[in-house]
């Protein structure tokens, strides 16, 4: 299994039918394709946990050469616990929650940075963490990003120490 992404939002107004609307909009303004079959999967005792969609690049008549499977979560989900604001150097008095995971960021890094940079400019105050890392990405460092010249390795690399001159 590869590297994963989550995105991290305010655990208050956390909302899946909210964060499944913006992935909709954010898909449509990074001229993506998304692909969505409402399969919900459940817990045992029969508790929502959450839906998956997938996220392409190109439309699914067309092959794909880049494509990522993006799950939304149920607020009662235990999976969206998040406990590394000082891994990440994040306010510990903000109640984050981790919740739009991607399964695996290899090779599909040019879509997911359009995606994110769309959904963060929706959701400003939201952070992407990709977890193998001790960083988190907000809207200001993705405008940041996106005024440079593309770099397939931005995700790798401390938005902090990236250099705009």
């Amino acid at each position: 299994m590869g590297t994963s992404a989550v995105i991290l939002t305010q655990k208050g107004r956390y909302s899946p039918e909210k964060l499944l609307a913006d992935t909709i909009v954010s898909v449509f303004h990074a001229d993506a394709t998304l692909y969505f079959d409402n399969n919900k999967n459940y817990s045992n005792d029969g508790r929502f946990l959450y839906t998956t969609l997938n996220i392409n690049n190109n439309a699914f008549a067309e092959k794909s050469e880049q494509s990522f499977v993006f799950s939304v979560h149920a607020i009662d989900n235990p999976n969206i616990d998040f406990y590394y604001h000082e891994d990440l150097a994040l306010d510990s008095n903000l109640s984050l929650c981790q919740v739009g995971h991607i399964e695996d960021i290899y090779g599909v890094q040019q879509l997911i940075f359009n995606f994110i940079y769309e959904y963060l400019k929706l959701n400003p105050d939201d952070y992407f963490w990709i977890t193998d890392f001790d960083w988190v990405y907000n809207w200001e460092d993705m405008k940041k990003i996106k005024s440079l010249p593309y770099d397939p390795h931005w995700c790798y690399q401390d938005p902090r120490l990236i250099d705009l001159s």
